[in-house]
C-alpha cells in the first residue's frame, strides 16, 4: 500500500494537496506562501521517496516534511497580523484612515482550496491568533490540537523532546486563552435565519442603506480592513465608516457570495465612471446568532482572482434575490 502511494506521485499530490495547503496556511497566514510551501513539500518528498521506511503513514510523513518546510520559511519573518492585532487603539468616527502597505497582512483562504471538514481550525480569528505565537509553538499547537498527534510524534517530527513539546503546547495554550480562542470555537452551519440575515446585508449594501446595515450588526461589532491600520468597534462607528468613507452610493456596490476560512464571505464591487463594476474589497464575516459580529474587509484586489471571482461586472448587473 505504501509503495503504491509513493509510486503514483501525481495521485499522491492530488490526494493530499488540499489538507496540506490548509496546514501550510495555518502556519504562514498567506495563501500564496502556502501554495509555494506545499509545492516545496512535494518536491522534497519526491526526492526522498526511496528513503521512506514506512515507520509512519505517508500522510504523517508528508505533514512532517511540510511542517519543517514551513518552519524554515518562517525564520526571521514577521508575523502576519490583522489591524486589531498590531496594538493600535480602535478608531472612532471622524478619525483619519491610515494605510500601511509595508506590513505583510494576514490573508483569507478560499474554502474551495482547503479541507473544510477542518473549517474550525482555519477560522480567520483562529489563524490570526496563531500568528501571535512563535513559529515552533505554532507548529506544536497545530500538530497536537488540530491534527491530534501524540507528543511523541510531534517531538520526532520537530527533532526535539516530548518534554519540550509539552512545554511549548502549554505556553501556546496560555497565549491563545488570553485571546479567548480555541481550535473548536466555531459556529455550526448557517441557519435559515442567518441566511436571511446575509441576504439583507447584501441588499443593504446595494441600496447603501446604512441604517439597515447598522441594525444587522451586534452592538459591539468590530470592523477592520487591511491594509488600513484603523479598526472600528461598535455599530455606530461602523455605520459612520460606511456612510462617510465608503465612496459608493445607492446601486453602486453589488456583492458576489463566496466562502473564506469556513465563514460567509463576499466580493464587494464598486461602480466605475464608465458604469461597470470593479473589485473593491473582499469581506469575511463572523456571525453571532442572527447578527454580524465582525467583518474583515480586505482591499487586496488580487484576492478576487484567488477566490475565482470575476475581474469586473457589467453595467447592467444587479443582485438577484435568493
Amino acid at each position: 500500500m505504501t509503495s503504491t502511494e509513493l509510486d503514483d506521485f501525481p495521485a499522491l499530490t492530488q490526494r493530499y494537496q488540499r489538507e496540506l495547503l490548509a496546514h501550510c496556511y495555518r502556519m504562514s497566514g498567506s495563501v500564496q506562501e502556502a501554495e509555494d510551501l506545499v509545492q516545496e513539500t512535494f518536491l522534497r518528498a519526491w526526492k526522498a521517496a526511496d528513503r521512506f521506511e514506512g515507520r509512519s503513514s505517508v500522510r504523517t510523513w508528508l505533514y512532517r516534511i511540510a511542517t519543517n518546510v514551513c518552519l524554515t520559511n518562517l525564520e526571521g519573518r514577521p508575523r502576519r497580523p490583522l489591524p486589531a492585532g498590531i496594538g493600535t487603539p480602535e478608531a472612532m468616527a471622524g478619525d483619519a484612515l491610515e494605510a500601511d502597505h509595508e506590513i505583510a497582512w494576514l490573508e483569507p483562504v478560499p474554502d474551495a482550496a482547503v479541507v473544510v471538514a477542518e473549517r474550525d481550525s482555519i477560522r480567520l480569528a483562529f489563524v490570526a491568533a496563531l500568528q501571535h505565537l512563535p513559529a515552533k509553538q505554532r507548529a506544536v499547537l497545530i500538530l497536537r490540537d488540530v491534527l491530534r498527534w501524540s507528543a511523541a510524534e510531534v517531538a520526532e517530527a520537530l527533532d526535539t523532546t516530548t518534554a519540550a513539546v509539552n512545554s511549548a503546547l502549554q505556553r501556546a495554550h496560555a497565549q491563545m486563552a488570553e485571546r479567548g480562542l480555541t481550535e473548536d470555537s466555531v459556529e455550526p452551519e448557517l441557519s435559515p435565519a442567518q441566511r436571511q440575515l446575509l441576504d439583507r446585508y447584501v441588499d443593504a449594501f446595494w441600496r447603501k442603506d446604512v441604517d439597515t446595515i447598522v441594525s444587522l450588526l451586534t452592538a459591539e461589532a468590530t470592523w477592520d480592513m487591511p491594509p488600513f491600520t484603523s479598526w472600528f468597534k461598535g455599530a455606530t462607528n461602523i455605520g459612520w465608516l460606511i456612510g462617510t468613507e465608503c465612496p459608493g452610493g445607492a446601486h453602486d456596490m453589488p456583492m458576489l457570495e463566496t466562502r473564506a476560512n469556513g465563514q460567509p464571505a463576499y466580493g464587494l464591487y464598486m461602480r466605475t465612471p464608465a458604469g461597470d463594476f470593479v473589485p473593491f474589497q473582499l469581506q469575511v464575516l463572523e456571525l453571532d446568532g442572527e447578527r454580524v459580529k465582525h467583518v474583515t474587509a480586505f482591499f487586496d484586489h488580487a484576492l478576487f482572482a484567488t477566490f475565482g471571482l470575476p475581474e469586473r461586472l457589467p453595467a447592467d448587473h444587479a443582485p438577484s434575490p435568493r
